[in-house]
């Protein structure tokens, strides 16, 4: 397993967001996570990162312990996550925002240093083009559309490298077109990394999804492919309270 969680609970004074989750991943699967509002999808995530320590339970990434680790260290280990809402700088180039998130020293000196090194701007280059994003490196990003904010947001986290990718709603907001081009990205991202996707469209989980994991309640309801979890009549019924949501 690359990632397992076991008998996490974390309860905010007597509120119980997971309850006794178990949850496992393995090394380069492609995993989306679904669930009603207050499932406990983004504590899970949360945990996973160090934004929160859980009551109790395990959380192991590569045989490391991850509870009691401060985010940037779980970072450090290969773990990047990208929130829903895309936080890029928006007064800076596409170019200038990859500089910034280089994996490496942080200050003004160190930035500088990397934008000499013809190495960091072939890796960006590389990372762009991929993303779609080479014909956009010198325009500022507060001018990108919403979909391509989230893309360059994506190249950001791409440039730390990590092993373990997590997306809060990556094609939340988006055009149907650049709901498409997600999907080609995340197909190709996820060739050499474990990702873990939280998402609410359901025609998005189905075009990527061999395997889904539903949650309710702080805790996994079912997982199965995504025919089976439509299938089931307990998520049908608890999921969103939209029955068609689930199983159009």
């Amino acid at each position: 397993m690359t990632l397992s969680i076991e008998d996490v609970t974390l309860d905010f004074d007597g509120f119980l967001a997971l309850r006794g989750l178990r949850f496992s991943m393995e090394k380069g699967e492609l995993r989306f996570v679904i669930g009603p509002n207050g499932a406990g999808k983004t504590s899970l995530l949360d945990v996973i990162t160090g934004k929160v320590r859980p009551t109790s339970g395990r959380v192991t990434f590569d045989g490391h312990d991850l509870v009691g680790r401060l985010p940037h260290q779980i970072a450090a280990l290969g773990v990047g996550r990208k929130f829903q809402t895309p936080a890029v700088f928006p007064g800076h180039t596409v170019f200038e925002n990859m500089v910034l998130a280089l994996r490496g020293p942080r200050g003004v000196a160190a930035t500088l240093f990397r934008r000499m090194r013809p190495t960091y701007r072939e890796e960006i280059f590389e990372i762009l083009e991929i993303m779609g994003l080479t014909a956009e490196s010198e325009r500022p990003a507060g001018l990108l559309s919403h979909g391509r904010k989230q893309w360059l947001e994506l190249a950001m986290l791409m440039t730390q490298e990590p092993s373990l990718l997590l997306l809060d709603e990556p094609a939340a907001g988006m055009t149907g077109l650049e709901r498409d081009q997600t999907v080609r990205l995340l197909e190709t991202i996820a060739k050499d990394r474990t990702v873990l996707v939280i998402e609410h469209d359901m025609e998005f989980v189905r075009r990527l999804a061999k395997k889904v994991t539903v949650l309710c309640a702080g805790s996994v309801l079912c997982e199965g492919s995504m025919s089976e979890v439509q299938a089931n009549p307990t998520v049908v019924e608890v999921y969103l309270g939209r029955t068609e949501e689930v199983v159009a």
